[in-house]
């Protein structure tokens, strides 16, 4: 696998931005990260879905840089590259067993690792071979490539991705990414094909599918909208929608002014009654001033 790793890192294509930068050399491309793998956290985290959380936690690694770079980013602050500890795949290995044998907690929860997969693959074979059981859930931003995708295939058994966009101009403007709905399809499909059906343990714990993030952006409805009869009409109950209204505003948009405030109870009502009129099942939705609470834990390399 270093073999492998070295040859993606010196001209990286791993993402749709396909810029090329050589990793290996430290330089950085889009994701703004060399090839070093860099991770501000690797601790318990409560705030994912209950089938994901549940009462022991996921254990959740948060990986600095992004390859999307939404300007509304609530993770901005790792996701620019700027914070973390540098670890080698033989490091991540142990934080996998860590996370099981000692903290106990439900799966490996790999947050943004997408600039990394060669690396990630590297340290779950290793993990897998000393004995890592539970199960591993990959969360991204949906911006994908579906051939990088592959590479994870027979070593994920949960994929959690968002599906931010239907609207490519909304792509465009705030995460700079036009082709974002055809991309985050092509890498859903794989996702599905990959992890087919969704199955359970006796404690409510997901061992195995595909869970879909929507967040609702503020004065946005019509998108979506979109999202779920996309989602509702491909995949059907084969997979999970987690319906979400945490947004919230990181910094003042003189342009694009509705990002300044949070979604409003109405808006998210709305979503919740499309949903419910196209005949979604499968779905998590968040209740009470969600918007309000904290989701982001404090990126002091806990853990890492």
């Amino acid at each position: 696998m270093t073999g492998n790793i070295e040859s993606c890192m010196r001209h990286c294509t791993l993402c749709p931005r396909e810029c090329g930068a050589d990793r290996m050399a430290g330089r950085t491309g889009y994701c703004r990260v060399p090839a070093r793998i860099t991770a501000a956290r690797a601790a318990l985290h409560m705030w994912e879905e209950p089938c994901i959380s549940g009462k022991k936690g996921s254990g959740a690694l948060f990986f600095s840089g992004c390859s999307l770079g939404c300007i509304y980013c609530q993770n901005y602050r790792i996701s620019d590259g700027s914070l973390g500890r540098g670890i080698s795949p033989e490091r991540l290995c142990e934080i996998f067993l860590r996370l099981q044998n000692e903290d106990g907690a439900a799966n490996i929860n790999l947050v943004t690792a997408g600039q990394y997969i060669p690396q990630v693959v590297s340290a779950l074979e290793r993990a897998r071979s000393a004995g890592l059981v539970i199960p591993v859930v990959y969360n991204s931003s949906g911006y994908e490539k579906a051939q990088t995708i592959k590479m994870l295939e027979g070593l994920v058994d949960i994929y959690l991705p968002d599906f931010k966009y239907m609207d490519s101009a909304l792509a465009a403007a705030f995460s700079h990414a036009p082709d974002y709905p055809e991309r985050a399809m092509e890498a859903l499909l794989e996702m599905t094909r990959q992890v087919p059906s969704c199955s359970f343990d006796s404690d409510g714990y997901m061992t195995s599918g595909v869970i879909v993030r929507h967040l609702i952006l503020p004065g946005h409805v019509r998108n979506s909208k979109s999202v779920l009869s996309y989602l509702h009409e491909t995949y059907g109950d084969s997979i999970y929608i987690s319906i979400m209204n945490q947004y919230t505003p990181v910094r003042n948009f003189s342009e694009y002014p509705e990002l300044n405030r949070k979604v409003t109870k109405r808006e998210y009502e709305r979503v919740l009654d499309y949903a419910c009129s196209l005949g979604i099942r499968n779905a998590f939705i968040q209740e009470g001033e969600t918007a309000s609470e904290s989701f982001i834990p404090p990126f002091d390399c806990e853990g890492v």
